[in-house]
């Protein structure tokens, strides 16, 4: 018996044959180029086109952003018996009649782990790149319809942060959005932490975050459960609270000795809560084609309880949405992301 090579692709469970056209391509960014952390200007960016597009077609864009500690790359991994994101995608256009549309991934990813899609001194211009840059960069290249009215946005996690807010801050982009368990209402989802954080940083790391960087990035693996809660903490304050003395650093909004808040710097997290924020953007909101929200109702993060208080202000203010709560936790959603891609594509292109 002798083994021989044969031509691919190898097919399923290894590679699924897309239908649909995948690119992957390398942008530079002039906006990340002095961002306050050094991360690269250079960006990967996917972009997926179903069956049968041609380059005279005028289509709808969603554009999808990942959650913390999220790099593009990971789209492309496999769970066990289950398609990519990407396959499930391909699927979605390809055999279950979702009407024709450009999907674009974006890589938001900082050496904090994120940048919650947001400008900020801590970070970068991650806002402004992905509307003003990655957006007329798709635009250009590929058959959409240029206008916010063709446009919508979905991340799960921080990336279902980004795609509640960047529409509210960018209305002119951005036209409908769906959030998988997206940070929101701040008090429950991100302050369990803060004491969490301070034991760590007592217990494993001499009370110090100098100690704590210089261990986290020589370790040879990222240990979640020991660097999770510190990571998050001050990724978050590196957006909500950078300290604009001194960019690239953080102000927290908790004494890292005892975890006791301080006020003025939990007032300037308040103040980026999608729950906060709603009713200060509700002509934004408003004028959104499709508002979707969803979460597992045993999401470890409080992100369930987030989303129906997103609701009920979007209620108060008479804005039509769509919540939907799940058995589930925080992991595992991936399989949630093609039926909110139908939900939006089919908002966009309903007139």
């Amino acid at each position: 018996m002798t083994l021989s090579e044969v031509p691919g692709p190898l097919g399923a469970p290894w590679e699924r044959v897309l239908r649909g056209r995948f690119d992957k391509l390398i942008v530079e960014s002039e906006l990340l180029a002095d961002n306050p952390l050094g991360d690269p200007a250079r960006r990967p960016l996917y972009v997926y086109l179903p069956p049968g597009v041609r380059e005279d077609d005028a289509l709808a864009s969603i554009y999808v952003i990942q959650g913390m500690t999220g790099q593009l790359d990971m789209w492309l991994g496999r769970n066990a018996f289950e398609p990519t994101t990407i396959e499930r995608i391909d699927r979605l256009f390809a055999d279950e009649g979702c009407p024709p549309a450009v999907v674009v991934f974006v890589d938001c990813w900082t050496s904090y782990g994120g940048s919650q899609f947001i400008n900020s001194a801590g970070t970068g211009r991650y806002m402004d790149y992905l509307c003003d840059e990655v957006v007329p960069f798709v635009d250009g290249r590929y058959p959409t319809e240029p206008e916010r009215g063709r446009r919508g946005i979905t991340g799960k996690s921080s990336g279902g942060y980004g795609a509640m807010v960047v529409p509210m801050m960018r209305p002119d982009v951005f036209s409908a959005l769906a959030s998988h368990a997206g940070d929101a209402l701040f008090e429950v989802c991100y302050q369990p932490e803060f004491p969490v954080t301070a034991r760590l940083l007592r217990d494993k790391f001499d009370g110090s975050y100098d100690v704590f960087w210089e261990r986290m990035r020589r370790a040879d693996r990222f240990d979640f459960k020991l660097y999770g809660a510190p990571l998050d903490s001050y990724a978050m304050a590196a957006c909500y609270s950078p300290d604009e003395d001194h960019p690239g650093t953080a102000l927290l909004p908790f004494e890292i000795d005892t975890a006791r808040l301080v006020p003025d710097v939990w007032e300037r997290w308040l103040a980026w809560d999608p729950v906060r924020l709603a009713p200060r953007h509700a002509d934004a909101l408003a004028s959104m084609k499709k508002i979707y929200l969803d979460g597992g109702r045993s999401d470890e993060y409080n992100l369930d309880l987030g989303a129906q208080a997103v609701s009920k202000e979007l209620g108060r203010a008479g804005i039509e949405h769509t919540l939907i709560l799940f058995d589930g936790t925080h992991g595992g959603l991936a399989y949630r992301y093609p039926g909110a891609i139908r939900t939006l594509v089919e908002a966009l292109v309903a007139d």
